[in-house]
């Protein structure tokens, strides 16, 4: 099976890696040619356009950042629908609305195309080392075809339904995360005006029943969210936006996780 991999960041450069590695004849493309550097030594090729590597793929992997990347490589004038033959199957690995890969599977279906949501979480140490959580959406012959290229790089994979389930899973798997950051945020805080380090406190909880991955973040960090505020603050913004949206569409009570989520934006400087 041909793959094409757009998104060559510090999740998707390994996640890349890891398919070429595996054996897959691999066609790239980036924006920017630094990105393509560490390939230089593979058997990766490098295409011009995203429609150039389309059309040198059976699948294309996608993971930009957000929305508008998605929709720039994917239906733009020289992306990846323009050039992929029918058949052919394009992966979201994105974090976006679960409308923006409905949006794009009409699009495809008009060339024969299927097209499949598979966010992924993990990070980058995660994706080298071959242990990626794919959350997948969509067509399950569809997602059959991607599954030895999803597991290139990730376990489990895990097919939640119909197109965009999977990015509704991610969603809520980030706005959890947020809400996490708040209440471990808040014990730290609570123990160090009790007259306890935050580092060492962080260091210690992290280690009883009441970690989590959010709590790891902050202790890792040193007992504080200004490392994570910087890095991961203005994504985590925009992944609670967008439940926030899902929720009203539908009706739907967004709970505890969503005012939760807004604590830790707060406390990040980054409100929803």
């Amino acid at each position: 099976m041909r793959v094409g991999f757009i998104g060559l960041g510090s999740q998707g450069a390994p996640m890349a890696r890891r398919i070429v590695d595996a054996g897959f004849p691999t066609t790239l493309w980036a924006r920017r040619p630094a990105s393509l550097e560490p390939f230089a030594a593979t058997p990766a090729k490098v295409a011009g356009t995203p429609a150039e590597l389309a059309a040198a793929s059976d699948v294309v992997c996608v993971c930009v950042v957000n929305d508008d990347d998605v929709a720039e490589v994917v239906r733009g004038e020289d992306g990846v629908l323009a050039g992929m033959a029918e058949g052919g199957v394009i992966a979201v690995h994105s974090t976006v609305h679960p409308d923006t890969c409905r949006g794009l599977a009409d699009a495809a279906a008009a060339r024969g195309v299927a097209v499949v949501d598979a966010p992924v979480s993990g990070g980058g140490p995660a994706a080298e080392e071959g242990r990626l959580l794919v959350m997948a959406g969509g067509d399950p012959a569809a997602v059959e075809t991607c599954r030895p290229v999803f597991a290139a790089h990730a376990d489990p994979v895990v097919h939640l339904g119909p197109l965009g389930s999977g990015q509704v899973a991610k969603l809520l798997n980030n706005v959890l995360f947020t809400a996490n950051l708040a209440t471990s945020a808040g014990a730290v805080a609570l123990g160090e005006s009790l007259g306890v380090d935050a580092a060492r406190l962080a260091g210690v909880l992290s280690h009883g029943s009441g970690n989590s991955f959010a709590l790891g973040s902050i202790a890792r960090a040193g007992g504080t969210l200004e490392h994570l505020a910087a890095l991961a603050g203005p994504l985590l913004q925009k992944d609670a936006r967008l439940v926030a949206a899902l929720a009203e569409a539908a009706g739907a009570a967004p709970g505890t996780v969503l005012a939760a989520a807004d604590a830790a934006l707060a406390l990040m400087e980054h409100p929803r």
